[in-house]
């Protein structure tokens, strides 16, 4: 294995969005840096059964909607 090239793999902590978390190995980051999800098995339709639960976090849904909510495209009453 060639030296210098390769990143360093250190531990992180993963966190869902329920705020659960585990610990694992990655590249991500630095040693201790916190990885927070947004989408993750526990609300992502492909595993839940195609019920999405939408999470607005950092407030994207907000901005969309505020920005584009006035087209009237399908938009919920």
């Amino acid at each position: 294995m060639k030296n210098d090239i390769h990143p360093d793999y250190h531990m992180i902590t993963v966190t869902m969005t329920d705020g659960t978390s585990y610990q694992t190995r990655s590249t991500y980051g630095k040693e201790g840096d916190t990885l927070n999800l947004d989408i993750d098995p526990n609300t992502h339709p492909a595993w839940t059964g195609g019920t999405q639960q939408l999470l607005d976090r950092g407030g994207r849904l907000s901005r969309f909607n505020s920005k584009f909510g006035n087209l009237g495209l399908g938009a919920k009453k």
